[in-house]
């Protein structure tokens, strides 16, 4: 009976020292503002709006990504260029209620939305969730 006692307290014992030497050795959270975490490479965060090399927007306002966004909060207003070119006069994104699928950016032929590895995405109010077009393209700068 005495020796089952032993057995176990050294069992506990053994058990506890491993608890221990993980307690001591490494960090169990980060000190968020200070430290970063680095996503993965596959984490999808806030959408850009691409620009090509002249400075001048890729999307062509096809609404393809609109169409098979499954939550439905990309909102796009086509216009005409002067040389019968489409761009979009607006294209606001909800981002409360985006649900980051990526769906978007795999149906874009021209590439012209990505998602960032930008992860700070809360806010005050529910408004400022809403991203026009300018936004879009400030937080690919």
């Amino acid at each position: 009976m005495i020796e089952k006692t032993i057995k176990g307290i050294w069992a506990l014992l053994i058990g506890l020292s491993v608890t221990v030497k993980f307690f001591f050795t490494r960090p169990v959270t980060m000190k968020y503002p200070e430290e970063k975490r680095e996503p993965y490479l596959r984490y999808r965060g806030s959408h850009i709006l691409r620009l090509d090399e002249k400075g001048k927007e890729k999307c062509v306002a096809c609404c393809l990504c609109a169409t098979v966004c499954p939550a439905q909060v990309i909102t796009i207003e086509a216009g005409e260029g002067n040389e019968h070119e489409k761009y979009p006069v607006t294209f606001e994104i909800d981002m409360g209620k985006c649900i980051f699928c990526g769906y978007c950016v795999e149906a874009c032929p021209k590439a012209a939305i990505i998602m960032s590895q930008s992860y700070e995405l809360a806010e005050y109010r529910r408004e400022d969730l809403s991203y026009d077009k300018e936004r879009l393209i400030k937080t690919g700068k």
